[in-house]
């Protein structure tokens, strides 16, 4: 007797309990506890789970080839490959360039503008990982905003979204689809009706999800979104740092003169940074320490309200104003621009404590400002500790924000004057990307061996320099990938599994069909909102492929409906990567999110049930 027919028994008929089963319980609650709280960063979190679960390797039968097995698993090699492929489109300034002609067309209308970013984003998540597609898309997108004397507010939700919906268009349009995908596989040993996805295997739900979100989005959503940054809002005045800025001159006789940036700010003190020297008209724009200083130098610094007055009796310096406007921070010709950047995924800076003068060096810009959580942060902003989705205002020279732009560390919230892409290599990378997939959607050969040659054709043709290649991968998603694919293996391996769809088939068995899966969906959904989207995959496919044979349901809708589920998370920016990326230069609030995402995951939960239901039978 197969297991999947045990499995089916055991959802129909009470399993025993068994300590194994609530060892992996605990283990799973830990897990949950630490996504949750996030206590550890995700990629530690995924480590540890993969030490546990090897240490109680009595109870959770998961030795240490087992235990590491995720770091060779297909799915994670693959998603390693697509986001490789992923960074060398981006490379090519492509993604930019299709947003560019679709903001040209969209003008002042705002409907138009919403369709130009869904369609910009959409189709292109199906071919490219969701999330480097919208960090690439929000100066974009934010440009077209201001172009168009409409709120940013407006249109970044709606980026994030489509992209979420565009991701289910295809196999390889998130990293969820191939977790999934390779799970539907191995489970397939156990249901017939299970398999690997294909490359197009849900397509046609996929654009039906994609054209009902979009509709949503255009003609619905933005009604729902308040107008958080105004139209064109001068920075100073959106993140009211105006009273936390001074114009101090260095009088003559003081001792900083002769002296450097870097000696002031030690006699100054941490809580005042030096952003600009202005000298006879010009702007010198987040100086370094080395940068000299002589009498009748203004220097303009960002510091809170107790040290601006203590500034007025320091000795050397005199104040002489404050600047009101993003334009007094400006040079003559121009340089020196005001935008955000958003502390991205797997950012360096994550954990650390911000220090404006190492930021500085280190960047070459100046910190002015920094929001979180959609709430701006005046005071003290020295010495907080940053987190994904932090959003700072910066001052740079033009040429360093191209710089930026090119880092995986931060993603900036306007394009730079002048960017730097590889457009010649456009047309090859669009080869390449076509190449993978039709060798894989013709299954010629898998798509991990299709992605891997992908990535070698990029290395080889010059789109992706080889040190390129490890920037461009999200290496918190890999380790995630890596640690909860030997916790799905105990779960199904224990029983655990099985029980949780017992308890499902006890409490909704009663019910038609074709609403527990749309329960399914919907825990899914809500699960996904707490941890991550592929750990609810992993946690949740067995469970529902479990529950579907102990009804008589087809398995492999349950494990679509998860799938689908996992990957559009709409009711918070903690859910979904593209989600928080979006959180500062909108100036969200928290609730903005369930308030147009609560209504579209419940459309789209219907949607995706019936879609199922037509396409594959419940």
């Amino acid at each position: 007797m197969s297991s999947g027919v045990l499995l089916a028994q055991e959802a129909t008929t009470q399993p025993e309990l068994t300590s194994d089963m609530l060892v992996v319980f605990g283990v799973v609650g830990l897990a949950l506890v630490l996504f949750v709280t996030e206590r550890l960063p995700i990629d530690v979190t995924a480590i540890l789970l993969i030490v546990v679960l090897v240490v109680l390797e009595p109870w959770t039968g998961i030795d240490p080839s087992t235990g590491i097995s995720g770091f060779a698993n297909d799915a994670t090699i693959t998603v390693l490959a697509m986001l490789i492929l992923s960074g060398g489109v981006a490379r090519t300034g492509i993604v930019q360039a299709v947003g560019r002609r679709m903001a040209a067309f969209a003008g002042d209308n705002v409907r138009k503008q919403l369709f130009a970013t869904t369609l910009a984003s959409a189709p292109v998540s199906g071919f490219l990982n969701n999330t480097p597609v919208v960090a690439l898309l929000v100066p974009v997108v934010s440009d077209v905003a201001n172009r168009g004397n409409t709120s940013p507010s407006k249109l970044l939700i709606p980026l994030s979204y489509a992209s979420q919906v565009g991701g289910m268009l295809t196999l390889i349009g998130t990293s969820t689809n191939i977790l999934a995908s390779d799970i539907s596989g191995r489970l397939g040993e156990d249901y017939a009706e299970l398999h690997q996805f294909s490359m197009f295997e849900f397509t046609q739900l996929g654009a039906i999800v994609v054209v009902v979100g979009s509709l949503y989005l255009i003609f619905v959503g933005h009604y729902l979104i308040p107008e958080r940054v105004p139209p064109q809002a001068d920075y100073l005045e959106s993140y009211e740092v105006g009273d936390y800025l001074a114009d101090v001159a260095v009088v003559a006789g003081s001792p900083l003169a002769g002296s450097t940036v870097g000696n002031a700010t030690s006699k100054f003190g941490p809580e005042i940074d030096i952003v600009q020297v202005v000298r006879d008209g010009d702007r010198a724009i987040a100086p370094g320490r080395d940068t000299q200083l002589v009498e009748g130098d203004i220097l303009v610094v960002r510091t809170d309200r107790d040290a601006i007055t203590m500034l007025e009796d320091a000795f050397g310096v005199e104040p002489v104003g404050r600047p009101t406007s993003t334009a007094e921070l400006s040079s003559e010709d121009g340089d020196g621009s005001i935008t955000e950047l958003v502390v991205s995924l797997d950012s360096r800076l994550v954990g650390e404590r911000l220090d404006p003068e190492a930021f500085r060096e280190e960047f070459g810009a100046a910190v002015l400002g920094l929001r979180r959580h959609g709430e701006l942060i005046g005071e003290r902003i020295v010495g907080r500790r940053l987190d994904v989705g932090d959003t700072l205002l910066v001052q740079a020279p033009s040429d360093t924000l191209d710089r930026l732009s090119r880092r995986d560390d931060v993603i900036v919230a306007r394009e730079p004057p002048q960017p730097d892409y590889r457009a010649a290599k456009a047309p090859i990378a669009i080869a390449i990307m076509i190449g993978v997939v039709a060798v894989a959607a013709l299954e010629i050969y898998p798509i991990l061996l299709s992605a891997l040659a992908g990535v070698v054709a990029m290395i080889v043709t010059g789109v992706l320099e080889p040190n390129e290649m490890y920037d461009a991968v999200e290496w918190d998603i890999i380790f995630l990938l890596a640690g909860v694919i030997p916790l799905g293996i105990a779960l199904e391996q224990s029983g655990a599994a099985a029980y949780l769809a017992f308890l499902v088939v006890e409490t909704a068995g009663f019910l038609p069909t074709i609403v527990v899966l749309w329960l399914f969906y919907i825990v899914t959904g809500l699960i996904t909102e707490l941890i991550s989207n592929n750990a609810s995959v992993v946690l949740l496919i067995p469970v529902a492929a479990a529950a579907a044979a102990g009804i008589g349901a087809n398995p492999f809708a349950f494990v679509l409906a998860v799938t689908f589920a996992a990957s559009t998370a709409f009711l918070g920016p903690i859910g979904y990567q593209t989600n928080l990326f979006v959180y500062g230069p909108g100036g969200y609030k928290f609730s903005d999110y369930f308030r147009v995402g609560a209504p579209l995951q419940l459309l789209l939960s219907i949607v995706t049930v019936l879609g199922i239901a037509f396409f594959w039978g419940v």
